[in-house]
């Protein structure tokens, strides 16, 4: 990997009911992972579990041409109000499927088969990459570590998504 990283502009969201600024760990831990990586956060924010504030947020940030990356954390179980699958799937034009499985596959050795309860996901909607994690810190240092830091890397190869949502390389991946 010679060539220089780009850097993305990533969006970061906490969907809780109960978080704040200061309690948000892993909206923290992501935001630190993103930016020790060389990546731009464009904006950090927490919205309450709810499918239309979810939407909402995800959508004007999809249309924000200086949002290349969103990542959700929190909101992807089978809980009372998780919503996050339900709010940000109708969204996408296309689902990354293997971002799940690859999730799964590492929390599993983590976790156990307790990750079969996570319904994180990925996907890209006009030209963002969108990748909704669970709301644990472990969870989203798993996601980060195991699948975001290659795929958000411009050099990684043989293909990563960063390249799909970098303007001047269009979809070359």
């Amino acid at each position: 990997m010679s060539e220089e990283m780009i850097p993305l502009n990533v969006a970061v969201l906490t969907i809780s009911d109960t978080r704040t600024e200061e309690t948000d760990r892993s909206g923290q831990a992501l935001v630190e992972r993103a930016t020790s990586a060389g990546h731009r956060v464009a904006e950090k924010r927490i919205v309450a579990d709810d499918v239309y504030q979810i939407r909402a947020l995800v959508a004007a940030w999809i249309a924000d041409p200086e949002v290349q990356v969103i990542i959700t954390t929190g909101g992807t179980g089978f809980t009372g109000r998780d919503s996050t699958p339900e709010a940000v799937s109708v969204l996408l034009d296309k689902r990354i499927e293997g971002f799940g499985e690859r999730f799964r596959l590492l929390s599993g050795e983590e976790i156990g088969s307790s990750t079969i309860q996570s319904r994180c996901l990925g996907g890209l909607a006009n030209a963002t990459v969108i990748f909704c994690l669970p709301g644990s810190t472990g969870a989203c240092r798993t996601g980060w570590d195991g699948v975001l830091a290659e795929q958000l890397d411009s050099r990684h190869k043989p293909c990563n998504f960063a390249n799909l949502v970098i303007p001047e390389r269009g979809q070359h991946g």
